[in-house]
Order: structure tokens, then sequence, then C-alpha cells
């Protein structure tokens, strides 16, 4: 099991609430917050999980499956929902609603991963929490160069996390503070890095899933931050330069550290769109 990710124990129920499942089963539980991690991929998740302590109980739901993990005073439901935008909106959806349907509405939703870093603000193994989630890649081409989707009249490419609550994450884990742009297509050249930092100077990294598990957020007026350990940097694709290990392990190591910034915030913790 990677990480030495603790072993998971399947349970056939709905999400329900954490206390009422945790006294049922007759584990500890938590009162505080409940909070849904969202990655990509399962070795993500499980790099989260290995960070603390005791069983993982999965929690199937319709298409996706949960392993909730508890610390301190805070309940994490893991979710690896999919690579890019679209997979990573409709499973956390899907979280979204079934924990409101069934009395369980989650506090906060933390997308987080390994991601490229933008250099040499970001270097690899470095932490990154992003105070603005930007879909980077949603717009048209024209003559004159990119135009966001924005600028067209159409969506917001921005959300922002609450101030207060990145200003936590960030001085808990270490993370440098700035932009972390999704794209749908990774990038793989020098030039087109030299693109994307010239149309978001701030931005620190680039992954794949923040934008659509913020996007999903909004609609269900949930909390969202996102945070990132970098791989690799932005730019030409050199599987040389790819640090996964370090990063996943790094991870690890922010999630060992966050849990106590996770608490509510001194001021409302909803998205903010523009």
């Amino acid at each position: 099991m990677p990480h030495g990710a603790n072993p998971v124990r399947p349970d056939q129920e709905n999400i329900g609430s954490p206390v009422a499942r945790g006294r049922e089963e007759g584990r500890p539980v938590s009162t505080g917050p409940h909070v849904l991690v969202v990655t990509a991929v399962p070795a993500e998740r499980d790099a989260i999980a290995s960070a603390f302590d005791g069983l993982r109980h999965e929690i199937p739901l319709r298409s996706v499956n949960l392993h909730r993990v508890a610390a301190a005073d805070t309940t994490l439901d893991l979710l690896a929902a999919g690579v890019g935008p679209a997979a990573a909106a409709a499973s956390t959806a899907t979280a979204l609603t079934t924990a409101a349907l069934t009395g369980a509405a989650y506090d906060l939703v933390l997308c987080a991963g390994i991601g490229g870093g933008f250099q040499p603000a970001a270097p690899i193994g470095s932490l990154v929490v992003a105070d603005e989630i930007v879909a980077a890649d949603l717009g048209a081409e024209t003559a004159d160069g990119f135009v966001p989707v924005s600028d067209l009249g159409f969506a917001s490419v921005t959300h922002r996390p609450a101030p207060d609550l990145v200003r936590r994450v960030a001085a808990a884990t270490g993370a440098s503070a700035g932009s972390v742009l999704t794209v749908s297509t990774v990038t793989g050249s020098a030039r087109r890095a030299a693109e994307l930092r010239s149309r978001h100077p701030r931005a620190l990294a680039e992954a794949m899933e923040g934008f659509g598990v913020a996007a999903a957020c909004a609609v269900a007026d949930c909390p969202v931050l996102e945070i990132r350990a970098v791989s690799n940097p932005v730019g030409p694709r050199n599987r040389a330069l790819w640090h996964i290990e370090d990063a996943l392990t790094a991870l690890t190591k922010a999630f060992e550290l966050l849990a106590p910034a996770l608490g509510p915030p001194s001021a409302p913790a909803h998205t903010r769109t523009t």
C-alpha cells in the first residue's frame, strides 16, 4: 500500500453523520469540521491518508468511493475524483449532493494533489496554496491571442478562496500563496509556460482539477481551497525532471500539519468568483 497508507475497511452505508456513524461502529468520533478532500488519482489520495493513524473507512457512493479518516477534531473524506476539471467537478458534485441529502453537509472542500510549479517561485518539493483558482485555458484563440471566456461575456474564470483560510493553511504548512492555474492540457513547452505566466503573473502552479472542484462548490455554496505539492517545473515535458515521489511525500507532510488550520475561519469562507 503506497506511502504506508492505513488499511481500508468497506462500509456499505451512505455518507451519514461522521459522529453518528462513528458511535454506531464503536470508533472515536470527531465533532469538528467535516472536510471533503478531492484528488485526481488514488496515489494522491493514499499519500494524504498516510498522514493519519488508524483505519480508513470506505464509503461507496453511486459512482465514486470515499475514504474516511479522522484527525484531531476534523473528519476528512478522501475522494479520488479522476483527472481533469470535468471529472473533478462531476465527482465533487456527487459527493456534495449525497452529503447534503443525508444530513452531513461538508464545511469545506479541499482540492489537493501534486502539480507543476512555475520556476523559480515554486521549486520542486515545495507547497502552494491557491489564493485564486483560475481556469487558464477556458476561452477562445483569436488573431490577437487568447481571450478568457469571461471577456467573451460568459462564465467566470476565477474562484477566490477565503483569505483568512488561505493565510492559516499557508502558515500551518509553510506553503506559498498565489494563483493556481487549472488547465485541460498540461504545459509541455517553454513558450506556453511563458504565455501562461504573462497572462497570470501571480501564478505559482498548474494542475488539472482545481477549477472543476471550485465550480461544483460554488453551486453548492460550499467553501473551497486548493493545495499543491510541486512535482515538476512548468515547461518542456522532461520526465527526468519529474519528482513525483518527493511531491507525494511533501503532500503527506502537509496534511500532518494541516488539520488544525481547517477549523471555522474568523470571516465568511464562501467562495467568491469574478
